[in-house]
């Protein structure tokens, strides 16, 4: 099993393509598994000529889990009490930052979505030589006045505590739907294979709400993406209902030169229809740097 030691835990990582190509590396949001990026899209940028590696945050998939550090009280969280956030984006930040150095890579071209996109952020703002391009999709500044959730029950995006396998995997199935393009051609039957492959290869919802908290406190960074010299695009669905495309428009407008694709229909998924149009500006985003 691929593991990279990172920041005092194990991440588990995929790769896709020439190991000689340049790297690119794939950085998913709250509870997400690296299965979220689908091989297909993983193949078609491993086509435009990179080394594409995708790895799962801490917390969630078949890296290290942190049940040591507690549970997150998540009624109290959207209250406003964060005594029980655990650890916070920076961490994650430091956890990439790792992850490259495990992997021999003194730089690297980010891709992250939605959390993973803020991930992604960061570190080009923390460690800019590490970065050659970034791609930020779904996401946000973490400005809480742009990309707010359209959704009206937060309870709807976690699993019900305790919940058997059969539950977890419909209540998974019916985020994914709520937050997919409107008219999406997925199917249900779709979503609930996608939903028990990622029960079944690891399920735990403590990691999730652990995330849930980290991003929370995230700090706004809009100031500091106006420091950013690399090439740069944001790409966002502009019928997202969980990131308004908002926080695509705002993080566009806060880094210097960046390009902005906006595709009209798409939700907060990487839909299948989509994926010629999104690789295809990433790699020409990618290319600048080379």
């Amino acid at each position: 099993m691929p593991v990279a030691q990172s920041n005092g835990i194990e991440l588990y990582y995929e790769t896709f393509g020439n190991p000689a190509d340049p790297p690119m590396v794939l950085i998913m949001g709250v509870g997400a598994q690296l299965l979220d990026w689908p091989d297909g899209f993983c193949e078609l940028l491993a086509g435009h000529g990179f080394q594409v590696i995708r790895f799962d945050n801490r917390d969630v998939g078949l890296s290290t889990w942190l049940d040591e550090l507690g549970e997150v009280d998540l009624p109290g969280l959207l209250q406003g009490d964060f005594s029980t956030v655990h650890y916070r984006l920076s961490d994650l930040v430091d956890d990439l930052a790792g992850l490259l150095g495990a992997l021999g890579l003194p730089r690297a071209h980010l891709v992250g979505a939605s959390m993973g996109g803020g991930i992604a952020q960061q570190l080009a703002i923390n460690s800019p030589e590490r970065v050659s391009s970034l791609a930020s999709i779904m996401a946000s500044t973490s400005d809480r006045s742009v990309g707010q959730s359209a959704l009206e029950n937060p309870n709807a995006l976690v699993p019900p505590p305790g919940a058997d396998r059969e539950t977890a995997i419909a209540t998974d199935a019916r985020l994914h739907r709520l937050i997919a393009s409107p008219g999406s051609a997925t199917t249900d039957e779709q979503l609930k294979r996608r939903a028990t492959t990622a029960y079944d290869r690891a399920y735990h919802p403590a990691g999730i709400f652990r995330h849930i908290a980290a991003n929370a406190l995230a700090a706004d960074r809009t100031n500091a993406l106006g420091t950013l010299k690399i090439p740069t695009v944001v790409i966002h669905g502009d019928s997202d209902p969980l990131v308004d495309v908002s926080g695509g428009l705002a993080t566009a407008d806060a880094v210097p030169g960046a390009e902005l694709l906006v595709i009209p229909g798409m939700g907060h998924e990487l839909p299948a229809s989509a994926w010629i149009q999104i690789t295809d500006a990433i790699a020409a985003n990618a290319a600048k740097a080379l």
